[in-house]
């Protein structure tokens, strides 16, 4: 069985030849593909939420979790780009063994995502494009590290969910965008990309800001007045789903993420 070493080995040398038809296994991907002009060499997808219009018409090879490997081996891929979580771990051993080069991408901070966007860009035949992009994104990310930067970062609890209450881990590129914006994960010591954790562990943390969707999921933190959050009325909205995909569109995300927190509404 062919290790994922192997497989990116494989999607390496695959580098040096035209690519033709690319099958994206996860949206952010293909928003980068997108994002690349490269939209024309999509010939698959897996849908997650709403796609480029300029997709519209690509065909779908399944959903998150729910891989339709029989429509992917139909589209005669030559490239298939890969984020690891959205295809489960007996999809991805069948696809170590196909003869098909695969491009795995997980990015656990904004530079890792930069360098990530220009190794795609170069599986693409789109290099110079995708330095460009990565260029203007570092420039941008450096830009807003220099506007926000604090001497002692904002203590954040960024909750994914409220029932039962998720994080984020430190190793997630969401932990990273926080310290862009002059802040600091609480949770930022924990390895899972999202972690079940207690109201009573995230009191002890006492996060001067608390981000969440929506002011519904927001409310119950009033009965919590002793929480710094809650005394100074820093429960935050996140802006947009942005942050969620991974892609070139995140820096302008994180941009915006940078406002609320700076100006505490």
């Amino acid at each position: 069985m062919r290790t994922w070493l192997a497989v990116l080995l494989l999607a390496a040398s695959a580098s040096a030849m035209a690519v033709e038809r690319v099958v994206s296994l996860a949206p952010s991907l293909s928003e980068i593909v997108v994002e690349l002009g490269a939209a024309d060499l999509l010939v698959g997808v897996l849908d997650g939420g709403e796609r480029p219009a300029v997709l519209a018409g690509v065909q779908s090879v399944g959903r998150y979790g729910q891989l339709d490997m029989e429509q992917l081996l139909s589209l005669k891929p030559d490239l298939i780009l890969l984020w690891p979580g959205s295809v489960g771990p007996a999809q991805r051993e069948q696809l170590q063994r196909l003869n098909i080069p695969v491009y795995v991408a997980e990015p656990h901070n904004l530079e890792q995502l930069a360098s990530q966007i220009e190794a795609i860009a170069r599986q693409l035949g789109r290099a110079e494009t995708g330095r460009q992009l990565a260029a203007q994104l570092r420039q941008r990310l450096a830009g807003l590290r220099q506007q926000y930067q604090r001497a002692e970062p904002l203590r954040v609890f960024y909750q994914v969910w409220n029932q039962p209450l998720y994080t984020v881990g430190g190793g997630q590129v969401i932990s990273d965008a926080l310290s862009v914006c002059g802040a600091r994960n609480v949770f930022d010591d924990l390895k899972l990309p999202a972690p079940q954790v207690s109201v009573e562990s995230v009191l002890q943390r006492n996060p001067e800001v608390i981000l969440a969707a929506d002011h519904h999921q927001l409310a119950a933190w009033s009965a919590w007045p002793q929480v710094a959050a809650v005394a100074q009325g820093r429960l935050l909205i996140i802006p947009d789903k942005g942050l969620e995909r991974p892609s070139a569109q995140m820096v302008e995300a994180v941009a915006r993420l940078c406002r609320v927190i700076a100006l505490g509404r």
